[in-house]
């Protein structure tokens, strides 16, 4: 009787293991909500004993959204390498995405919200901390991703902190229109490629515009005049979710900028307009009631989540350009 039991034991237990990882994988794939970054910055200044001040609430987003990164259910999943983790690939998409948002943020703070002018010193702490979160995001052994990740935005704490005394002059943000025009066009970068990414899910033919615009320029080597691209089917998710992550991380950085920022855009008559940017972000974030990413034709009969997810970016990314124009207007 033992014999005829020990198979079906064996089957039994590798049911529950994979019935265990598939909910263990469904719930770490579940997509962190949005927080309030005006609550969020008044509640560590309470708790901190500290003043909102000039930067605060752009450092407290970017603190939070790291926070989130690093201790969303399942933790950081990107440098996993054991089960349930290894067969996830939309949360780490998702990961990657609110990365290099971070990065990108965490770089202009280094470059231009901290310091007064080109000549000025970096921040020590900035200095440090920027460096940490340029570490392979796939890295998993000595250092970890996530440790030099985790000590990075304890050194932005360390500058928030200061931030928020009034008696330390060490650490400053500076909120004028050049330093904010500087961060929105590398956020322009990211999300242009993050559009015809998603829009390659269909494929198309395109003219080669490289060097359109100069007769003057060259480039290192001939290109073709016509070029197909098309996104690769296993990667569609990936792109999907990587522009979901970006989306989810600056939605919270523009809304802190509209609250730091919110003189030099009333001056420049612009808080309208990064209003409408954000709107355009919060619907990258509505329900995705599909079990799986589509992707039908332009104009065929199954959707393409791709498409809609690129029209919004785009139509962010056309408002954000005009916003960057307007902040170099007197």
């Amino acid at each position: 009787m033992q014999h005829i039991l020990t198979p079906k034991i064996l089957s039994l237990s590798m049911a529950l293991t994979v019935l265990l990882f598939s909910l263990l994988g469904w719930y770490w794939s579940l997509e962190p909500d949005t927080f309030d970054v005006r609550e969020k910055a008044a509640q560590n200044a309470i708790d901190s004993n500290q003043q909102i001040v000039a930067g605060y609430a752009v450092t407290t987003s970017l603190i939070e959204v790291g926070h989130t990164l690093l201790n969303k259910p399942g933790g950081y999943l990107s440098n996993d390498i054991t089960p349930p983790s290894l067969f996830i690939d939309n949360m780490p998409a998702w990961e990657f995405g609110v990365l290099e948002m971070v990065r990108d943020l965490a770089l202009a703070m280094r470059k231009d919200f901290s310091r007064s002018q080109s000549q000025s010193l970096e921040n020590a702490m900035l200095v440090k901390a920027q460096p940490k979160l340029n570490i392979d995001h796939r890295s998993w052994l000595l250092p970890s991703a996530e440790s030099q990740y985790q000590e990075a935005f304890e050194l932005i704490e360390a500058y928030r902190t200061e931030l928020g005394d009034n008696r330390a002059d060490n650490s400053q943000f500076y909120t004028r229109a050049d330093n904010l025009r500087e961060w929105l066009k590398q956020v322009e970068k990211r999300l242009g490629s993050l559009s015809q990414r998603l829009s390659a899910s269909v494929g198309s033919e395109q003219l080669n515009i490289d060097l359109a615009g100069d007769p003057e320029a060259n480039q290192s080597t001939p290109t073709q005049l016509e070029k197909q691209t098309k996104t690769s089917w296993f990667k569609l998710d990936d792109n999907f979710y990587e522009a979901r992550g970006a989306s989810w991380a600056l939605l919270h950085f523009l809304k802190a900028v509209e609250q730091d920022f919110d003189n030099v855009l009333a001056k420049k008559n612009v808080t309208v307009s990064l209003q409408q940017i954000i709107r355009e972000l919060e619907a990258t974030q509505q329900t995705v009631w599909s079990p799986m990413i589509l992707n039908g034709s332009g104009f065929g009969t199954l959707a393409n989540h791709s498409l809609v997810m690129a029209n919004y970016i785009s139509r962010a990314n056309a408002a954000l350009i005009e916003l960057s124009e307007l902040l170099n207007q007197g």
